[in-house]
């Protein structure tokens, strides 16, 4: 009897001990998996804030109107190209606008038609265009949980008026909780010709934002606007073409001015000269003008049609002896006070007075300019 008792002792001590190590096991494997298991719930929750704070920014309910009875429509946060933008606003669409009595009735209407809704055709620009509302998932393909948004330009438009047009395109939402809308648009303007009439946003707004009232996007039983702006570029009418002539026929203005010495007026124009194909006429300051008053000469050539950009040109004074004449080079854009290319100083009175310079002759002076190269800009109309 005492064996077997002493046996049976034996055996209840060997389960303590071997349970008592199994529960160590399983602190101690417990103890090292808990803060993994910590970190992933701390991850999962920085997740939801996140998600949730996007939700309170994007939906305008401040964070004190929050209700845990509102569920979060699920939502796949992409980040925006550098050539998309998106805005707010108060003001309607522009061009077109789509309101729909039920979101949730039309989504199951159009699956027969494409899964899209296309309003009836409007005008725009001159052009006529409808408005394409994809309100499925993955319709059209690549478009995940987002409902996009299209205009489709008409043939017809294109064939009748020109091969291309361009045009500014937003699209918009409405929000009822902020009384605003919701605007993504592209930076630039958007290319249309006949191989290809449609452009639009594939990711414009989650699905999810039409399933749930609180964010404002569905109202009044379900009901959702769309809009967008089309503002078309016209294009130019008038072009500007610049070149720069050299070798120019005719080059050489030819000026005599007799009487010189008792012409009392402040300046003298020319008569009209011809050269290189344009007018052009030349006055002259007997006494200066601005630094030169009282002391030189000033001899400046004008475009009689008021033409403007660069003028190469060599001005002279001719010695009528003969001997060397006075002669100076001008290069580059009109004087801003009178609007041409000239001289201020080109000649001293006191050498046009001496007699034996030779300048001024049986009270005669002649004047010579050269026109050695200058820019034309001709207007090309469409």
């Amino acid at each position: 009897m005492y064996t077997e008792e002493k046996k049976k002792n034996t055996n209840y001590g060997s389960i303590f001990v071997y349970c008592f190590f199994g529960f160590v096991l399983v602190v101690g494997v417990v103890r090292y998996a808990k803060p993994y298991y910590n970190l992933q719930n701390l991850m999962e929750t920085e997740a939801v804030i996140e998600e949730a704070f996007l939700d309170v920014e994007k939906s305008g309910i401040l964070p004190c109107d929050l209700r845990s009875s509102v569920s979060s429509a699920a939502r796949d946060h992409q980040k925006l190209s550098a050539t998309i933008r998106e805005e707010t606003r108060t003001r309607p669409p522009l061009s077109y606008c789509v309101k729909f009595e039920s979101f949730a009735t039309m989504s199951k209407l159009v699956k027969d038609n494409g899964d899209k809704y296309e309003s009836r055709p409007f005008s725009a620009g001159g052009y006529n265009w409808t408005f394409l509302v994809y309100p499925n998932v993955n319709k059209p393909a690549g478009s995940g949980g987002y409902v996009s948004l299209y205009v489709k330009i008409d043939n017809s438009s294109l064939i009748t008026t020109q091969n291309e047009v361009y045009a500014w395109i937003k699209f918009l939402t409405y929000k009822s909780t902020t009384d605003t809308y919701h605007e993504l648009h592209a930076t630039g303007a958007q290319r249309f010709h006949l191989f290809k009439q449609e452009y639009g946003m594939l990711n414009f707004l989650e699905i999810g934002y039409y399933q749930n009232a609180a964010y404002g996007f569905i109202f009044n039983g379900g009901q959702s606007v769309f809009g967008v702006d089309i503002v078309v570029s016209k294009p130019s009418g008038t072009w500007e073409d610049v070149s720069y002539e050299e070798n120019i026929r005719d080059p050489l203005l030819d000026w005599r001015i007799t009487n010189f010495s008792i012409r009392d007026q402040v300046s003298y124009t020319s008569d009209t000269f011809s050269s290189g194909g344009r007018n052009w006429v030349l006055k002259v300051y007997p006494n200066g003008v601005g630094s030169a008053t009282g002391n030189s000469l000033s001899l400046y050539l004008l475009s009689a049609s008021n033409q403007k950009g660069y003028v190469k040109a060599k001005f002279r004074v001719i010695n009528q002896t003969p001997s060397n004449n006075v002669e100076k080079q001008v290069d580059g854009w009109p004087n801003a006070k009178e609007n041409g290319w000239g001289v201020d100083k080109l000649i001293p009175l006191a050498d046009i007075k001496d007699p034996s310079k030779g300048f001024l002759v049986k009270d005669t002076i002649r004047f010579e300019v050269e026109i050695l190269a200058f820019s034309r800009t001709d207007s090309i109309s469409n």
